[in-house]
């Protein structure tokens, strides 16, 4: 769901970071103080539709992040409609898929050193109260850059299954997908020590 930068030379490309963030910010207030209702479904969908246009990465791209989003849509959707109305169920999982779409959107037209060097200054008044902004700029790099990982251990697992005619379940796939998980932490983590970072 978070992906990395494609290049391009887009209006979002060029935006500078910190009016980017502000301005995805305040898309997602938006998108989450409107009411349940179609008017809030076709707000959420516009709004997606806009900003990947802008972006010019490309219909396909777009239909790349929904794909990879379809179960956590699903998780989401399926609870509600036990305890709400189609119209309001179906309205909140358009927003959350909206704002994560929106989300992934800013990774991938945004440079990884632009990425964290907003984040450091907009997080360096907190050094006062025992912040380090440097630590979590660091935190935020190795979390984006793991989920290209994950999901590339995802598929390698899937692949493996189907080489052997075996038919995924949650139980065979979830279980490896963990243990290369822990491993790459574990990987990671030595490599930073090595470091000194702490």
């Amino acid at each position: 769901m978070i992906s990395l930068y494609l290049p391009g030379d887009s209006p979002l490309h060029r935006m500078a970071t910190g009016p980017k963030f502000v301005a995805f910010a305040a898309v997602t207030l938006m998108l989450s103080l409107l009411p349940s209702g179609v008017w809030t479904i076709v707000t959420a969908d516009a709004v997606v539709a806009v900003a990947y246009f802008l972006s010019q990465v490309g219909a396909r791209e777009l239909g790349r992040q929904l794909f990879s989003i379809r179960w956590v849509a699903a998780i989401m959707l399926l609870p509600q409609l036990l305890f709400l109305t189609p119209l309001a169920a179906v309205s909140t999982t358009s927003r959350v898929v909206a704002v994560i779409l929106l989300a992934a959107l800013v990774t991938l037209t945004t440079r990884m050193p632009d990425l964290l060097d907003a984040t450091e200054r907009a997080l360096a008044p907190l050094r006062r109260f025992g912040v380090d902004p440097n630590s979590i700029g660091l935190l935020l790099a190795l979390t984006i850059t793991a989920i290209p990982v994950i999901r590339g251990f995802a598929s390698t697992i899937r692949e493996a299954q189907r080489a052997r005619g075996a038919r995924t379940r949650l139980g065979t796939f979830a279980v490896p997908l963990l243990v290369m998980s822990l491993m790459h932490a574990d990987d990671v983590a030595d490599a930073l020590t090595a470091r000194g970072v702490r």
